[in-house]
C-alpha cells in the first residue's frame, strides 16, 4: 500500500479508536487510541516512521502540560505535611521498584525496562525518560498505559462506591477550539521552542520533555505568564506520541507483550493492593479520609488521578501534591534506580 494511502488509514483508525475509548471516557484516551492504531497498521504490514521533529515538539508539549497539572501552591502542602509526603513517596517508589526487580529477576522483561514500566510516574514522561536511558519504550509504554487503565478503573469504582453515587457524571461538552490569548499562547510557543533547543544543544536525555516542564513551573509559578495548552494542539500532540510508541512495535514484540500480560495483570494488581494498604494506614494515622488517602498513594499518572478527584468530595490540592511530589521525585531519582537494579542487581544493561 502507498505511503499516502497508508497515513490516511492510520488516520482514521486513530479517530475511529479515540472517539471510542472517550466515549467510555478511558484516561489518555487520546493517546492510547493512535497508538493501537499504529500497533494495528504495523501488525498489518503498514511500514511508516514519524519526523523527529514531530516527536519533539510533541515531547515539549506534554512538559508544559505536566507544569500546568502540578498545583502552584503545592510546595505549601508538602511543608505542612512533610512527614506524611516523604513515607508515601518512599513507599509508593519502594514498592514499584522492588515490582520492577521481581519482573526482570523473573525474566518477564530486561531490567531498566521493567523498572521504568513499574516507575510511579506520569506514563507518557516515564516512556520518554525510558526511551532517554536506553530501555525499551514501546515495552515500558505497553506496561505504564496498561497500569493507568487498571489503576484509574479501579480507583474510578472506589470513589463511585464511596460516594454513593449511582451514575457517573455527565460528560462536558469539549471546546477544541477555545479563543486564543497572545500574551499566554505565544510565550507557551516560544517557551516550548527554547526547551527543545537548548535540550539538543546540549543533549540533555529527555530535555525535549524536561526543559519545557521546568521553565514552565518557574514561569508560571512566578506569575510572569500563564500557559495555555489548547485542546485542539494537545489532541495533535497525544496522536503523535501515540503514534511514535506504536510504529516502533513489530508482530514479535506484540506477542512477547501479550504473552507476559497475565504476569503483568497480576503485578500490577499487586502494586495496587500494596498502595491501597499504605493508604489506609495513612487514613487512620493522619486522620486524613480514605478516599482522598487512596487517590493522593495511588500509582497512577497525576492526570488521571486529578480527573476523578476532581469528581468526587476529596481534598484535592493533598492529592494534587502528593502526585506533584511523587513524580518529581521520580524524574530525579528513575534514572539512578533504572541503572543500579540493572546493572548491579540484575548484571543486565
Amino acid at each position: 500500500m502507498p505511503a499516502r494511502w497508508q497515513w490516511l488509514l492510520l488516520l482514521g483508525l486513530s479517530a475511529l479508536l479515540m472517539t471510542g475509548l472517550q466515549a467510555v471516557r478511558l484516561p489518555a484516551a487520546l493517546m492510547i487510541g493512535p497508538m493501537l492504531a499504529a500497533i494495528l497498521l504495523v501488525v498489518g504490514g503498514g511500514a511508516l516512521t514519524l519526523p523527529p521533529p514531530l516527536l519533539l515538539a510533541a515531547q515539549s508539549v506534554v512538559g508544559c502540560l505536566i507544569a500546568q497539572a502540578i498545583p502552584a501552591g503545592f510546595l505549601v502542602q508538602v511543608r505542612g505535611h512533610w512527614p506524611i509526603f516523604l513515607a508515601a513517596i518512599l513507599w509508593v517508589i519502594a514498592a514499584s521498584s522492588f515490582l520492577g526487580w521481581f519482573l526482570a529477576r523473573c525474566r518477564v522483561l530486561p531490567g531498566s525496562t521493567a523498572v521504568w514500566g513499574s516507575s510511579p510516574g506520569a506514563a507518557t514522561a516515564m516512556v520518554f525518560l525510558a526511551e532517554a536511558y536506553g530501555a525499551d519504550e514501546r515495552l515500558v509504554a505497553f506496561m505504564q498505559y496498561f497500569r493507568v487503565v487498571l489503576v484509574s478503573s479501579t480507583a474510578s469504582l472506589l470513589s463511585r462506591f464511596w460516594t454513593g453515587a449511582q451514575a457517573a457524571p455527565p460528560l462536558r461538552t469539549m471546546v477544541w477550539f477555545p479563543p486564543l490569548v497572545a500574551k499566554a499562547f505565544l510565550p507557551t510557543l516560544l517557551l516550548m521552542i527554547v526547551g527543545v533547543l537548548l535540550s539538543r544543544r546540549f543533549k540533555i536525555p529527555a530535555g525535549p520533555l524536561l526543559l519545557p516542564m521546568l521553565l514552565g513551573m518557574i514561569c508560571q509559578d512566578s506569575g510572569l505568564f500563564t500557559l495555555q495548552l489548547p485542546p485542539w494542539l494537545l489532541a495533535i500532540s497525544y496522536t503523535l506520541v501515540g503514534w511514535g510508541i506504536g510504529l516502533r512495535f513489530s508482530r514479535a514484540m506484540l506477542r512477547h507483550a501479550l504473552g507476559v500480560l497475565p504476569r503483568m495483570t497480576v503485578s500490577t494488581l499487586a502494586l495496587i493492593a500494596v498502595c491501597a494498604a499504605f493508604g489506609a494506614v495513612l487514613s487512620r494515622v493522619a486522620g486524613i479520609d480514605p478516599l482522598t488517602a487512596y487517590l493522593a498513594t495511588s500509582p497512577g499518572g497525576a492526570d488521571s488521578m486529578a480527573i476523578i478527584a476532581s469528581s468526587t468530595r476529596v481534598d484535592m490540592p493533598f492529592v494534587m501534591a502528593m502526585q506533584a511530589s511523587r513524580f518529581i521525585t521520580v524524574l530525579i531519582t528513575g534514572p539512578y534506580i533504572a541503572r543500579f537494579l540493572a546493572r548491579r542487581i540484575l548484571n543486565q544493561p
